[in-house]
């Protein structure tokens, strides 16, 4: 049987990765109130990469970390497809990555 909190993690660590290798991740986190957002993806007070970094990968690392149930479903990837489209970035391995773990996540219940 296939372990999904370890196979998680180490698709989080490739997006982590992925993020870095495109300039994306940030050295500093934003301030607590634009972390708090109740908007999905924070749409209200961060840009997509920074809700990736400071919300998203986070929050599955710590429930992969107590091997806490993993989200139902998950639609990340249609969102990095819509963000990365009108940018100058070449985001096909980054939102590859938030596919893959969109699939994960529908199959780890």
């Amino acid at each position: 049987m296939i372990n999904y909190h370890t196979t998680v993690a180490e698709a989080l660590f490739e997006l982590e990765r992925e993020m870095r290798a495109l300039e994306l991740w940030e050295k500093q986190s934003p301030p607590a109130q634009a972390l708090a957002s109740t908007q999905p993806f924070a749409v209200d007070t961060l840009r997509f990469p920074q809700w990736l970094q400071f919300i998203f990968i986070p929050r599955l690392y710590s429930l992969v970390e107590h091997r806490a149930p993993l989200p139902i479903n998950s639609s990340v990837a249609p969102m990095g497809e819509e963000y990365f489209r009108p940018l100058p970035v070449n985001s096909d391995r980054l939102v590859e990555q938030l596919r893959r773990i969109d699939t994960l996540l529908s199959q780890s219940n």
